[in-house]
């Protein structure tokens, strides 16, 4: 394969190193409105549901960006990408922290959302091109850049919200976004010639057409699955900060078990990543979404601070191979050139649960007064995600299609 020795190339191992700074840098936009949601609602006096607007606002430009910046990546390249989402963020940051309501506030969420996206899906695309045999703990670091965020962000908001408030804290956010994500995005702009992923292309392929699924089939169906997944997913990571607050331990205490469930996510995308070098990305989204369901319903019974501390951590170590193997299944059986957009679609999926399962939650509560039906509400959605996956395994297994990763040439 002409050029194939550019690929797990010390190059690319340097690639993914900034590519995880900027992740790191990049995502805070979807951290930080959960931070702040406790002190957002007492400000403007509002109720459970209303004062979640703005995330769900996020998580709508998130996934809007994850779409269209992926589809401009295929075209134009990763940096120039980041540039304007580095401006995007800090723009956004800025007006966010003098909004008079919640509605002005969402709106600059969105605008946030749409930015913060760049540092995701078309990231993680981006890295998934310059990895063959490798891809999988490649794709596992690149998408730990959101999971070490959300467990670095949440504790410095914390401090800055003790000493002076959110309003300030975005202010410092708009101003770390731009002097961050700028120069860091210079380093990636050289770009992959096709003729290295001739090869690899032809390969998935062939794996497109032994499992007799359709590309267009295939994404509708990890969408879908994406927004199951997704759901359930957010009910811990979206609330867990307002749960806290409403048994009585503090916002600081549920800013802690976020950290440690991202915390413990880390470790879990790398293990996971690994996992998926060895069985493939749908077998590795079985096991980690069949385990995201186990930690979910032991939210049930205890409620206890020492339990849930326990049950935060087993959450994140089960949950996080999910996301990346989403991406690893794109690259598995679609084109290179179709990368961004592919993974752009399956993410932006993803993230519409997200906003989908932190608005449900919500309105769950300010329903029943009660986080119990919300867990319950998530447990479904994880076993319709549990379902398709397991179907697409047998349909795969059943036409003769080879899941195991491609072998070193």
């Amino acid at each position: 394969m002409r050029g194939a020795g550019i690929l797990d190339s010390r190059q690319s191992w340097l690639r993914l190193a900034v590519s995880l700074l900027i992740a790191t840098v990049g995502n805070a936009g979807l951290w930080s409105i959960i931070v702040v949601m406790p002190g957002v609602e007492a400000e403007f006096a509002t109720s459970r549901g209303t004062s979640a607007l703005p995330y769900v606002l996020t998580m709508a430009g998130f996934a809007l960006g994850n779409l269209l910046i992926g589809r401009v990546v295929d075209r134009y390249g990763i940096t120039s990408a980041l540039i304007g989402a580095g401006l995007l963020n800090g723009t956004g940051f800025a007006l966010a922290a003098l909004a008079p309501s919640i509605p002005v506030l969402a709106a600059m969420q969105f605008l946030i959302g749409f930015g913060t996206a760049a540092s995701f899906g078309p990231l993680i695309a981006d890295v998934s091109l310059w990895f063959r045999r490798r891809r999988g703990i490649a794709v596992a670091i690149a998408a730990s850049g959101n999971y070490i965020s959300g467990a670095v962000w949440p504790l410095a908001l914390g401090w800055m919200l003790g000493d002076s408030g959110w309003r300030a804290a975005y202010l410092a956010l708009a101003a770390i976004s731009v002097a961050a994500m700028l120069p860091l995005s210079l380093f990636l702009r050289r770009r992959l010639p096709v003729t290295v992923t001739a090869g690899v292309d032809a390969e998935a392929d062939a794996r497109l057409r032994a499992t007799a699924f359709g590309p267009r089939r295939l994404a509708l169906l990890l969408g879908l699955a994406g927004v199951g997944c997704c759901v359930a997913m957010s009910m811990p990571q979206v609330h867990i900060v307002s749960y806290c607050t409403d048994l009585g331990y503090g916002p600081a205490v549920g800013a802690e078990m976020l950290s440690v469930m991202l915390g413990a996510g880390i470790i879990s995308r790398l293990a996971f990543g690994l996992l998926a070098d060895r069985l493939g990305g749908v077998r590795t989204l079985l096991i980690s979404s069949a385990g995201q369901l186990l930690a979910l319903t032991l939210y049930l019974p205890w409620d206890g601070m020492a339990a849930l501390y326990a049950i935060s951590l087993i959450f994140g170590l089960s949950q996080g191979g999910i996301v990346p193997s989403y991406a690893l299944i794109v690259r598995e059986y679609m084109p290179s050139r179709e990368a961004g957009s592919r993974i752009g679609f399956v993410l932006m999926a993803t993230i519409v649960g997200m906003a989908l399962g932190g608005w449900l939650s919500g309105a769950i509560f300010d329903l029943t007064g009660s986080y119990r039906v919300a867990f319950l509400n998530g447990i479904a959605w994880n076993l319709l995600n549990i379902a398709i996956i397991g179907m697409i395994l047998l349909r795969s297994r059943g036409a003769g299609g080879q899941q195991r990763p491609l072998a070193q040439p």
